[in-house]
């Protein structure tokens, strides 16, 4: 017999969504993503990507405070590729939710601190940072990475959204960017207007200059 609930699950577009604890941006829109799986029939899937992978290769072009950030980048994706692996694929947006919560709208930042305070707030074992400094999920992470940014090329970061496309085929776009995160019907016409123009054959950017930082004050 097949349930209600299973009908409902199967009916909703599944989003795949890429993600790095470490960047605020990505912070801001996974937030977006919970708000449009309220007013639109999405389910959002948790996915890790790195952008201490995304840039080792070219770190002598970078600024020295970026260098600085990408090398704290490493121990927060380590931590959630060795809860997914460990503990399932249920755990990765839960512990997302209070890394990032820790991390961006209480102004913690990718410290150790931070994140055995994520672990503890969803109930993980405090044991899961010492992968902070492990590379034994390092082929896991860097898989999902790949994924993820082989959808959308080199020249993104995170975060990185994949959709079905109306002949089945996944869709996948960076982004979008944007503060503070929409809530409500907000959230649903920006929901529309990206897959509009993200399945428009040959679209490939709209961009303008950022002049604001990211928003938190809205975020629960």
């Amino acid at each position: 017999m097949t349930t209600k609930a299973s009908h409902e699950s199967q009916d909703k577009v599944i989003a795949d969504f890429w993600f790095d604890p470490l960047c605020p941006w990505a912070w801001m829109t996974s937030r977006w993503m919970l708000e449009v799986e309220k007013v639109r029939p999405v389910e959002v899937r948790w996915h890790v990507m790195s952008l201490s992978v995304l840039n080792e290769n070219r770190l002598d072009e970078l600024p020295e405070q970026y260098r600085e950030l990408l090398a704290t980048g490493w121990a927060p994706v380590r931590v959630v590729t060795a809860a997914q692996q460990l503990h399932g694929d249920e755990v990765v947006g839960e512990l997302y939710t209070a890394l990032g919560t820790r991390f961006h709208n209480r102004g913690e930042g990718a410290t150790r601190e931070a994140i055995a305070g994520a672990l503890q707030d969803v109930g993980l074992p405090a044991s899961l940072l010492d992968f902070a400094d492990s590379d034994k999920y390092d082929e896991e992470l860097r898989a999902s990475h790949k994924e993820g940014i082989d959808k959308v090329g080199q020249e993104v970061g995170t975060p990185v959204i994949a959709v079905p496309g109306a002949d089945g085929e996944q869709i996948a776009f960076f982004g979008p960017v944007v503060t503070p995160a929409p809530k409500g019907e907000a959230a649903a016409k920006l929901w529309d207007g990206t897959l509009l123009v993200a399945s428009t054959p040959g679209f490939y950017e709209i961009k303008r200059t950022r002049t604001e930082d990211p928003d938190f004050s809205n975020l629960d």
